[in-house]
């Protein structure tokens, strides 16, 4: 049963925006750094940290690499953009 709600875990933050991806790391960082959370539990906050820490990464590529796919034009303003193939 522990599987299933660790798949459930993943599947929420795949499905989590930046700003709330990184908010809730943000948390669980000052958690962490308190010290005044219990061993086991704070294993578990530090595995979904990097979870957390890795969607914010793909989300963050996929931004760069929308961001390099503007053209720029003559006068340094963006004239078109390119669609961008998501993996």
């Amino acid at each position: 049963m522990a599987e299933k709600k660790d798949g459930d875990a993943a599947a929420d933050i795949e499905k989590m925006s930046f700003e709330s991806a990184l908010s809730e790391l943000e948390t669980i960082v000052a958690k962490l750094e308190s010290g005044s959370v219990e061993l086991e539990i704070s294993i578990d906050l530090y595995e979904r940290g990097e979870k957390l820490k890795g969607r914010c990464e793909t989300l963050l590529k996929q931004a760069t690499a929308r961001v390099e796919k503007i053209t720029i034009g003559a006068g340094g303003v963006a004239e078109d953009t390119e669609p961008l193939d998501v993996e």
